[in-house]
């Protein structure tokens, strides 16, 4: 319902709703509600309605609460990805109960956040006329967990004292740039992070003791700094520093500056996208700059650096994409690997499919299991219900299917744990000594490769392409023809043995599924070599849910250059691979 700018007498209406008794009709930060498709949308329409945050930034925050109730409710926050809105998130449509957009979650009984991000929507983002008192430096941090996190928990103590939510019922999700967050907030879980990077306890304006009772992060990243430059290492994530993924983050970055705003160059060390992108297009070598910069980013902008420090964070329920060529697997197994290691009790599940970022599918049925199962965990964590939830370490997957948009993907496959999805393993390879160039490879190929954006309901790409199928030259490889079906479940592993001659070098994996001439991208991932590097090495790919048709043939690839997935080596180097193999798990 939209209404005009406040002016001084509607204002001190807003006033005396903020202070009016606890049995008034909820006004979440003072703003009025309206029953819209079964629920009440509780909309910030003017600037003024804005909430200022823990520094003053305005916040552009909109509440939508079930049909009925004064609360306190359950509450659940969803934050939207990156260059979106509160929007996101928010329907008109008469959504079905528990589907997760504001007016599903809140038909099943939630009292539902959508906030616009610090730096992007009307939190001082564009347009420019946004930018009114308290934006002079409202730029975006990058899922900062001094800034856009507390920003998220000084809301929600908020709405604790206005008696909208529930203070031992606080739930976060979102997708992407909001998977992000909603992890970051996970770990936080009972403890602010002030802007010098101390700690603090997590308490309401009025002083309630708060914390993070579930959160269900979707497609997110666990360590933006081995996201964003990764280098195939298990160990380490900035030791060496690894490949940019170049197209995507030049893509988001043109995308901030459209749609949010970004710090000026060199003015804020902590929030300089523009200086990072512009040293890590560059290129190789990376001094002393760039592993500061790599620090940033894995300490303040990532969750697995408070895992590190001891955190034990809320529930979590992870569901990544198989597909997603930018925030892969791997970003929740090592949250998940982490936790079970420590605590094989510990309250985190799994979900895997074929969805997110380009190359991601959408298989409707498959995604509303999966959402099925994150209301139930929603219902357990943050209402008490006694809902069948899977034993903590369960992994529900489904797998890759063509046409991307077929209504079910392979599977379902449900396990005690990520290692028990298989069952079994299949290995080939190549012995003998094959050159790989910093030059060789199909270009064109690599070109066709790269992650394109595809309007199609927030989704880009499609995993189900085909290309000629051809022996490029500068490469190795190794295949195998399947004459009975292999489900291929889980991450295949690389093994090699390389001598290289040259720095700055990187083996970029392609799996492909090769039949009557054409080929299909199954799997990636990239390596980063150390300069004449030499010796044993290994690796994993990216990781899928695939099954190979009997007579089709399994094809392993590795080639020197993959731009402009990832950026090209400033060096010139060679590779000699001897004694590849590759280790698929199987079901």
């Amino acid at each position: 319902m939209l209404r005009p700018v406040l002016g001084a007498a509607a204002a001190a209406i807003a006033l005396s709703i903020l202070s009016a008794p606890a049995d008034a009709a909820p006004a979440p930060f003072g703003n009025p509600c309206a029953a819209q498709t079964g629920v009440r949308f509780c909309p910030a329409t003017s600037l003024d309605q804005r909430v200022p945050s823990f520094d003053g930034l305005p916040l552009d925050v909109d509440v939508t609460l079930p049909a009925k109730g004064d609360g306190p409710f359950p509450t659940v926050v969803l934050l939207h990805g990156w260059g979106a809105s509160k929007t996101a998130y928010e329907t008109t449509t008469n959504a079905k109960a528990g589907t997760f957009s504001n007016v599903g979650l809140a038909k099943a009984g939630y009292a539902v956040v959508t906030p616009s991000a610090r730096g992007f929507g009307r939190s001082c983002g564009q347009p420019l006329t946004v930018r009114t008192a308290g934006c002079a430096k409202g730029w975006l941090h990058l899922a900062d967990q001094r800034y856009e996190a507390r920003d998220v928990q000084t809301l929600l103590g908020k709405l604790v004292d206005e008696r909208v939510a529930k203070a031992s019922g606080l739930g976060v999700s979102g997708g992407s740039y909001g998977g992000g967050e909603a992890m970051e907030l996970a770990f936080l879980k009972d403890r602010v992070r002030r802007t010098d990077g101390s700690f603090t306890a997590w308490r309401s304006p009025k002083g309630a003791r708060l914390a993070i009772a579930a959160a269900y992060p979707i497609i997110p990243w666990s360590d933006l700094a081995s996201a964003q430059l990764p280098n195939g290492r298990d160990a380490s994530v900035t030791n060496p520093v690894g490949v940019e993924i170049f197209s995507y983050l030049n893509r988001q970055y043109v995308g901030a500056q459209a749609t949010g705003y970004v710090a000026p160059p060199g003015v804020d060390p902590t929030a300089d996208l523009g200086g990072w992108i512009e040293l890590f297009n560059a290129g190789e070598p990376y001094g002393s700059k760039a592993q500061t910069i790599l620090h940033e980013l894995s300490t303040y902008h990532s969750s697995m650096s408070l895992l590190t420090r001891g955190a034990r964070p809320a529930p979590l329920l992870m569901l990544s994409g198989w597909t997603d060529d930018l925030f892969p697997p791997i970003q929740t197994l090592r949250v998940y690997d982490a936790l079970r290691a420590k605590d094989k009790r510990a309250p985190v599940w799994l979900q895997l499919d074929d969805f997110g970022h380009a190359r991601g599918g959408f298989h409707a049925h498959d995604q509303a299991t999966l959402a099925a199962q994150g209301l139930a965990f929603f219902d357990t964590h943050l209402k008490g219900a006694r809902h069948q939830l899977p034993k903590p370490g369960s992994v529900l997957a489904f797998g890759q299917t063509c046409p991307n948009l077929a209504p079910s993907g392979l599977g379902p496959f449900r396990s005690r744990s990520f290692d028990a999805l298989h069952t079994g393993r299949v290995r080939f390879g190549a012995s003998g000594p094959q050159t790989v160039t910093s030059t060789g490879g199909d270009q064109a190929l690599a070109a066709a490769l790269n992650p394109k954006p595809l309007t199609l309901g927030g989704l880009s790409g499609d995993p189900c392409a085909t290309f000629p199928a051809a022996v490029e030259d500068g490469t190795a490889t190794a295949t195998k023809r399947v004459s009975k079906a292999i489900t291929y479940l889980g991450l295949g592993r690389i093994d090699a043995t390389v001598k290289t001659t040259g720095p700055y070098g990187q083996l970029n994996a392609r799996l492909w599924d090769v039949a009557a001439g054409k080929q299909t991208l199954i799997d990636r991932s990239v390596y980063r070599l150390t300069p004449n590097q030499a010796g044993k090495i290994a690796f994993d790919l990216h990781g899928n849910a695939y099954r190979f048709a009997p007579g089709h043939t399994i094809k392993l690839e590795l080639i020197g250059n993959d731009y402009p997935t990832h950026l090209r080596s400033n060096g010139t180097f060679t590779v000699t691979v001897s004694k590849l193999s590759l280790r698929l798990p199987t079901r």
